[in-house]
């Protein structure tokens, strides 16, 4: 893996338009409600509500093979650019908003997802 800085970043604008309008389809399909979608040059925010049946990592799991296989099919170039061939890598995070917590913190810090340097880093407490 590269360091950090030579690393260039994927999800420009025209990759971020494609996992958004991707994003609009998964959520009407998977009765997902996508409540905001956050792109930052190497990584996604996702705010989103579902089911109870629809477990968190099932959430992933859609959301990231259906967008990479859209991102493929409309920019193939990509698959050449990437490590292994794989636009996702395995990880991610899951944290849930409750009652009590302050959705629209919550949404404009997702929605705010590489808009600069003044973002600041959300605080549990």
């Amino acid at each position: 893996m590269f360091p950090v800085k030579y690393r260039r970043a994927l999800l420009y604008e025209d990759v971020e338009k494609i996992i958004t309008e991707t994003a609009a389809g998964i959520a009407e399909r998977y009765e997902i409600e996508m409540e905001a979608v956050g792109c930052d040059k190497d990584h996604i925010h996702l705010l989103c509500g579902a089911h109870p049946k629809i477990s968190p990592g099932q959430i992933v799991n859609i959301f990231k093979s259906i967008t990479a296989r859209e991102v493929f099919k409309r920019k193939p170039e990509l698959r050449e650019e990437l490590w292994g061939g794989e636009f996702w890598s395995d990880g991610y995070y899951v944290a849930t908003v409750g009652e009590r917590g302050n959705w629209g913190k919550v949404e404009a810090y997702v929605k705010n997802q590489g808009q600069g340097e003044e973002v600041k880093q959300l605080k549990l407490f």
